[in-house]
Order: C-alpha cells, then sequence, then structure tokens
C-alpha cells in the first residue's frame, strides 16, 4: 500500500467536508473517520445534546482530545467539525499530522444546504444568512491558515474531491 500523508478537511458546517472525506477515502483507498461521529458514538449522544448539557467549550475538550487519539499521520482523511480549527493546540497538531484543505464556502450556500437542519448547535436559536455570515467571519483568519484552499460554491461534491485530487498531486 502507497503511504499518504493523512487529509484533513475543515470548513464551516455545510461546506461539505464529510461528504468529500467518503468520496475521498473509496478513491484513495484509506481510512475515513468523522471527528463529530466518533464523539457522538464514544459519548453515547449527539454533538447537539453534548453542547446543550455541557457547553461549547466542554464539547471543544473531546473534540481535540478526539483528533489528538484517532488521526494518524498517514493514510487518513479526516473530517472535523466547523469550529475544531479555532484551537491553536488542534490547527498545530493537524498542520503537522496532516495535509491541511479548507473548503470555503459562502454563508448563502451554507444556508441554502442546512436551512432545514435543526441538529446545528450553533445555529439552533438564530439560523439565518447573517449568523453564519458571523461565524464564518470570526473563524476565516484560522481556516486560512490550511494548506490549501477550495472554494466550493457552485460545485458538485465529485467537482470538489477531483479539485482537491488536483492539489494534492
Amino acid at each position: 500500500m502507497n503511504v499518504m500523508k493523512t487529509i484533513t478537511l475543515i470548513g464551516m458546517m455545510g461546506a461539505g467536508k464529510t461528504s468529500c472525506a467518503k468520496i475521498l477515502a473509496q478513491k484513495l483507498h484509506c481510512e475515513f473517520i468523522d471527528i463529530d461521529k466518533l464523539i457522538e458514538l464514544h459519548n453515547d449522544c449527539s454533538v447537539s445534546e453534548i453542547f446543550e448539557k455541557y457547553g461549547e467549550n466542554h464539547f471543544r475538550t473531546l473534540e481535540k482530545n478526539a483528533i489528538k487519539d484517532n488521526v494518524k499521520p498517514e493514510n487518513m482523511i479526516v473530517s472535523i467539525g466547523g469550529g475544531a480549527f479555532e484551537s491553536p493546540d488542534t490547527q498545530a497538531f493537524l498542520i503537522e499530522n496532516s495535509k491541511v484543505i479548507y473548503l470555503q464556502t459562502s454563508a448563502e450556500v451554507i444556508y441554502e444546504r442546512i436551512k432545514t437542519d435543526l441538529t446545528r448547535p450553533l445555529l439552533k436559536n438564530n439560523m439565518s444568512i447573517e449568523r453564519i455570515k458571523n461565524i464564518i467571519n470570526k473563524r476565516e483568519k484560522n481556516y486560512e491558515k490550511a494548506n490549501y484552499l477550495i472554494n466550493t460554491d457552485g460545485k458538485t461534491l465529485e467537482q470538489v474531491v477531483e479539485e482537491i485530487l488536483g492539489v494534492l498531486k
């Protein structure tokens, strides 16, 4: 088996990180992990429930630990939650141990993709383009520390995956 540096997809909720990661893992024949799903499995409840019961700080600690404990430097495709890359420790770890790709997506596109999804804790009581823009503005400076940036607006999952494969060559 060829050794490939792990790839981590970052970006906002609704950017297509998990969907693209699954396709990439199939195409590249390597392990796929979704950090949010891993946290849900280990805690036997949803990300939304963790936010509600224990708060965002507790969730971010679980997230940071899940990334450090499960992301290996080779042969993995990793999808992380939209806010995970806000942690300087997590950023440093992922940049050192993987190729980080930021799936940049406009607030309008994100809104269209997730407007009926009631499981997004940061938008639970305020699902609006304005709120999404505020979150993007807060996170953009960290997202831009990624090795690569790919804009997903107006592209199919397949097109985004092809673009990711292109930048990795």
